[in-house]
């Protein structure tokens, strides 16, 4: 799916209708803002009903003004904008807090949907559904998300542990196998203790799966990389962009370990939830 609209819209303005042409144009001139607005502050900047953007929203196929946004911040964030807290105001109101935030982590997310690899993808879920052991490691905020991962994967029965330490991840890389695999998460893929245990892996023949930027030491030292492409200001702030790309690519590889099991995995999870029962209030 081709993610990037602004060119569509100047190529279709002589097609579109007087009304519809000044929503087209205050998109091309302004598509940071015009991301950030509502369907009733978009009508009443281009000068035209909201029913006019409804059906300007539909003449491009879209289902409507919020669909048009989410084309519109991924072509911003295809488009190499900065990450979006750079463009935060000292008085920045909440609204325009939240709506910042939640637009570029739509975006982010869309833009990293379209550049994985679904043949990498496939080969990730088949090494860890016929592992025999799985490890998921990561340092800083990418050890939430391995322990993320490890809660989601041991709901299938299967034998998982995730490390954050580096001195534990070393001991525990250097006991895996041709049999096992080790998945390792990073932002930057730059540490040099993850490096050092996925290196402690390799060097036993465990296959490696990388959650982290191309480019990077950690993507070229994997026997898969699955592209988590985010454009974030870490100098100043932690990664969550990131993050939430991180921890979806995880649930698209816990759910297709799940399909590829199929009723075990149905069972399994079946027990962990009436072992819940009587866990919560009515």
């Amino acid at each position: 799916m081709n993610t990037s609209i602004l060119p569509e819209l100047r190529a279709r303005l002589p097609s579109l209708s007087r009304a519809a042409a000044r929503v087209a144009r205050l998109a091309i001139a302004h598509p940071g803002e015009v991301a950030r607005m509502t369907i009733g502050e978009i009508a009443r900047a281009a000068e035209v009903s909201e029913p006019t953007v409804i059906r300007f929203c539909r003449a491009l196929g879209l289902a409507g003004w919020p669909d048009f946004k989410v084309r519109l911040a991924a072509s911003l964030m295809a488009g190499g904008v900065p990450y979006v807290h750079s463009s935060l105001k000292p008085d920045e109101s909440v609204a325009g807090l939240a709506g910042k935030v939640f637009d570029n982590a739509v975006s982010a997310l869309l833009r990293v949907r379209d550049g994985l690899d679904p043949a990498a993808v496939e080969s990730a879920i088949g090494l860890l559904a016929r592992a025999r052991r799985i490890e998921f490691y990561g340092v800083g905020n990418s050890g939430i998300v391995a322990a993320d991962a490890q809660h989601k994967f041991f709901r299938f029965d299967l034998p998982v542990a995730a490390y954050s330490d580096s001195h534990v991840q070393a001991m525990a890389a250097s006991l895996l196998g041709p049999d096992d695999v080790l998945t390792a998460i990073s932002h930057s893929g730059r540490s040099r203790e993850l490096l050092e245990a996925v290196g402690l892996a390799r060097a036993n023949g465990c296959p490696i799966i990388a959650i982290t930027a191309s480019g990077t030491p950690l993507a070229e030292a994997a026997t898969l990389h699955l592209r988590a492409d985010t454009q974030e200001d870490t100098a100043l702030y932690s990664p969550m962009i990131s993050r939430l790309a991180h921890l979806a690519i995880i649930d698209v590889l816990a759910l297709g370990v799940a399909l590829r099991r199929g009723d075990q995995a149905s069972r399994v999870l079946e027990k962990t939830k009436k072992s819940l029962i009587g866990k919560r209030r009515p």
